[in-house]
């Protein structure tokens, strides 16, 4: 079962990658003014927050799947 085996790397990769950062941030631009040929914008960063739980249940179950798959084949 290779394809068990993938998915269980991309879930392991996720994993890591969620517990690293934690939070995806992005940035938006607000208008505050606008008056006549006047414009004013402000930039905010907002951020997502990704719980660790969510991290280590994707580590956890990428692993389960390497090891399923690797039976397997």
């Amino acid at each position: 079962m290779r394809g068990l085996v993938v998915l269980g790397v991309v879930l392991l990769v996720i994993g890591v990658v969620a517990l690293a950062y934690q939070g995806i941030t992005y940035t938006t631009q607000e208008k505050v003014l606008d008056v006549g040929p006047i414009k004013a914008t402000v930039e905010r960063e907002k951020t997502i927050p990704l719980p660790p739980v969510l991290g280590v249940l994707a580590l956890v179950g990428g692993i389960v799947l390497i090891a399923v798959g690797a039976r397997r084949a």
